[in-house]
This record gives C-alpha cells, sequence and structure tokens, in this order.
C-alpha cells in the first residue's frame, strides 16, 4: 500500500479535524466501553477480569487490553481517550472505503464512499460513545483495502483479521472465508492446492484466544457465547433464526438510514446491469458474509441487534457512493449526462426529505448532550463530600446496572462497591436515585426488570442533590 503526498496532507487534515471534533464534543463511552475500562484496569492491577458481574456485556479480549492500556497511561481520562480511539477508528474505516472505491470503481466513488462513512450519524454516535464496533470495523476495512488492492495478499491481511477476530467474533468468518480464498487457486505447476497453514494458525487464532480467555476469566470456556445469549433472553430482545428476516432490514436501516439504503441498493443494481466486476468480489463479498454472519447470529440464539450488521452496511456505502458519483470516471456521453441529471435529482429530493424529516444531526447533538450532562451529573455527585463520607457505611446502589461501570471507572473502586437495586436491595449504603423524567427512562429502568427500583429505599435520607441524581443514604 503506497500513500501520494497529496493522500498523506489528507490524512493529516482529517486527523487534525478528528481531534477538534472529539475536544468539541466532550463525550464519553457506553456501558460497553466503561466496563472494559474497568475490566483492563483490574488486568493491569494485576486481578482477574470481573466479567461475570450482573448483567456485564461480553468480554472483548482485545478491547479490554485496550482499556488496561489507556489506563495505565492516562489513568482517570483513559475514558475520554477511548473515545478518540473510536473516532480515529471510524477515520481509519472511511479512508479504506475510498482505498477500496477507488480500485473498484475510481477516485470519485471512492471520495463519496468515505465522505458517507464519515458522516453518517449512526457510525458517528457509536466512536463518540467509544463503541468497540469502530475499531473492530477500522480493521476489517484496512484488511479489505489491502486485498482490493493487491488480490490474495495473505499474511498481512490475515494478521488484520486475526486482531478484528479478538474485538467481535464476525471477523472469525471472514477469516475463514479469506483463507478458503487464498487456498483455492491450485499451484500452476504441480496443479496442487497449498493448505496455507499460516494463514489457517491465524484464523484459529482469535477464537482459539477468545476461550481460553473466558476459561481464565471465569472458568468456562464458551462463557461469551451462553452468556450472551442468556442476557439476550432476559432482556427480551429478538434473537433465533426465525427473527432473522424481519430484523435484517430494520437494521440496516437504522444503521444507514433508509434514504442511504436506497442509494446503496440502487448502486447494487447499477452495477448488476453495467456488469462491471473489477475488484467487486471485496465490497460484494463483505456484504455477502456479512449477512451470513448476521443469520449465524440468529441461529446460535444471540442478540439479533442492528450493530451485528454494521460490516454490511458500511460495504453497502461503496454501491452508494458508486450510485452518486460513477458518472464521473464516464466518458461523456448520453448515459454520463442522464446519469449525471438523475443524482441531482436523487439529491434534491433527499435534502427535501431531510428537511421535512427535521434535524437529524440536531438530535444526535441533543442525544450525546444528554448523556455527557448525566456523566457531569453523576462525576458531581460521587465527589460530593457528603456522598464520599457515606460511603462508609455500605456500598453504592443505583436503580440498574446502566450506570455502574461509569461509577466504578469514576471512584477507581472494585467490583462489588458499587451495585444495581435490581439486584439486590442493601440496607445501608447510598443510593443514587433519578429526579429527571428523561434520566428516570434511561438510567432508572430497564428491560427485564419488573419492579421499581428508582425510589429512595426506605429509612434513607436525602444527603445530596446534582442535575438530575439525588443522592440518599443510611448508616444504620
Amino acid at each position: 500500500m503506497t500513500f501520494s503526498r497529496r493522500e498523506l496532507i489528507v490524512v493529516l487534515l482529517v486527523a487534525l479535524l478528528v481531534v477538534v471534533l472529539w475536544l468539541l464534543t466532550g463525550s464519553y463511552p457506553s456501558y460497553d466501553a466503561y466496563y472494559h475500562l474497568v475490566w483492563g484496569r483490574e488486568l493491569f492491577a494485576g486481578e482477574i477480569p470481573s466479567i461475570g458481574v450482573y448483567q456485564a456485556p461480553t468480554a472483548h479480549p482485545l478491547y479490554l487490553l485496550l482499556g488496561g492500556f489507556l489506563s495505565v497511561l492516562f489513568g482517570s481520562d483513559a475514558d475520554r481517550v477511548i473515545v478518540l480511539v473510536a473516532l480515529i477508528s471510524l477515520a481509519i474505516c472511511a479512508w479504506s472505503l475510498w482505498r477500496i472505491g477507488r480500485v473498484t470503481y475510481g477516485t470519485w466513488p471512492g471520495i463519496v464512499a468515505a465522505l458517507l462513512a464519515g458522516s453518517t450519524i449512526t457510525l458517528l454516535i457509536y466512536a463518540a460513545r467509544g463503541f468497540v464496533d469502530l475499531p473492530f470495523l477500522a480493521l476489517v476495512f484496512l484488511a479489505a483495502a489491502l486485498e482490493a488492492e493487491r488480490r490474495r495478499r495473505g499474511l498481512s491481511v490475515m494478521l488484520l483479521l486475526a486482531a478484528a477476530g479478538l474485538l467481535r467474533p464476525e471477523a472469525w468468518v471472514l477469516a475463514g472465508v479469506y483463507w478458503l480464498w487464498c487456498v483455492w487457486p491450485p499451484d500452476w505447476q504441480s496443479g496442487r492446492r497449498s493448505p496455507h497453514l499460516g494463514l489457517l494458525a491465524l484464523v484459529l487464532a482469535a477464537p482459539l484466544a477468545w476461550v481460553l480467555f473466558d476459561w481464565w476469566a471465569i472458568g468456562e470456556p464458551l462463557y461469551a457465547l451462553t452468556a450472551t445469549s442468556s442476557l439476550a433472553e432476559e432482556l427480551g430482545r429478538p434473537r433465533g433464526l426465525g427473527n432473522v428476516p424481519a430484523t435484517m432490514f430494520d437494521a440496516l436501516v437504522w444503521v444507514l438510514r433508509a434514504p442511504l439504503l436506497a442509494l446503496a441498493l440502487i448502486g447494487l443494481v447499477i452495477e448488476a446491469i453495467r456488469r462491471r466486476a473489477v475488484s467487486l468480489y471485496v465490497a460484494g463479498g463483505l456484504v455477502v458474509i456479512g449477512i451470513a454472519t448476521y443469520i449465524l447470529i440468529g441461529i446460535f440464539g444471540l442478540s439479533l441487534i442492528p450493530r451485528y450488521l454494521t460490516v454490511t452496511a458500511v460495504a453497502l456505502l461503496i454501491f452508494a457512493g458508486y450510485a452518486l458519483a460513477g458518472w464521473v470516471e464516464l466518458p461523456s456521453s448520453r448515459l454520463r449526462r442522464g446519469w449525471a441529471v438523475a443524482v441531482a435529482a436523487v439529491v434534491v429530493v433527499g435534502l427535501a426529505i431531510t428537511l421535512a424529516r427535521g434535524d437529524v444531526s440536531g438530535r444526535a447533538n441533543d442525544e450525546l448532550g444528554f448523556v455527557t450532562g448525566v456523566h457531569q451529573d453523576l462525576v458531581a455527585t460521587l465527589s460530593d463530600p457528603a456522598v464520599t463520607a457515606a460511603r462508609r457505611c455500605g456500598p453504592l446502589t443505583l436503580p440498574t446496572f446502566s450506570l455502574v461501570p461509569d461509577s466504578l471507572w469514576i471512584l477507581d473502586s472494585a467490583d462489588g462497591s458499587v451495585i444495581s437495586r435490581s439486584d439486590r436491595q442493601p440496607r445501608t449504603g447510598v443510593a443514587l436515585v433519578f429526579v429527571d423524567r428523561a434520566a428516570h427512562k434511561r438510567y432508572g429502568t430497564a428491560a427485564g426488570i419488573e419492579t421499581a427500583t428508582d425510589i429512595p429505599p426506605r429509612g434513607f435520607k436525602l444527603i445530596a442533590r446534582h442535575g438530575r441524581i439525588a443522592a440518599w443514604a443510611r448508616c444504620r
């Protein structure tokens, strides 16, 4: 993979833009990301990560290691740094789409695909909350870009896919299919196929490492699979093969939104009509494998959530870029002019629909502002002297599990010092209650919790209030 001077300048400018965006958003990680920071801190402190706690998310080994490294390097600021890592990952993913699109359709379709990836609201929110999906997508699409530029590149692609397999199990399928792709052509002299044992070892490395990690951390080699399936059932999430067709379209719309998905489908239709197949196997292969992986997730009984189709959704952006800018690569002709006029009409209609539906980016900004505001209220509450003193009387409790990892991280506390009242009700300690309606709906209730837990426990007295959060305490 070579870089032109112009490309390096663009990359540096994008990196600067990412840092500025990170500084301006001031957002904080999601539930899953905070747990990985907590677990990473435990690991680097010489402890076994507490991945088996109540309602904990699936532990992703490489993300846990990242959380540990960041906690060592940046201390309490690691939660903000992991958001920066996710934003940089989104930029790498967009840049990789440009490389794939350039090889497949030309420079401008690649540029448009990259711009679409970098401006997709769902992906931006994922990045602003430090989701594991972004580093995973960066590794997968960087591997895809390498492969698009040179077929059956081999080791470098498989190393990236193996690393991605320690972030999300979907990469196991990608690695396995890529190994078959490398093995398939026979040697031109002997007529025999090489097993490529080194690549096969890398295919097996990620799932084996994941199994060994779960075995070491909790004593169950298949804990990630069984725990995720159990949690899906408890939270009432759709799962099972029968729900795959009904949820797949909704999931793609959730990630891309309907207008962008429609553009991608138009690009696929144009591709099918024109039968252009230059390096198409990369973009098309990612779409097909992503869908097949989603079906496998349904077979294994795991949650069928939109995030599991992010590889397919992002790969479809290459076809959306082709639909919008493929005409630029054509010589002057009636087809080129007609295509350009159609694109202009689509853009006008798309803008009209966007304006009619309201300010999507404004709603996303409100969402991040709300999450950040709750986090700041939580920090102010936990640092209140009255709360600090009352915590000597017992554990800190929250209505649900939603902000447990955030509190563990802020307090630099060990497992068991912060618990959810939906799990158990201590008689002493500090109980946090949400006094704002929106905060109560988001953090005071949760799927699978039938009893009301966002109320002060009996015998507790109000000791502090900061914004949306009130603290109640009892010492005996």
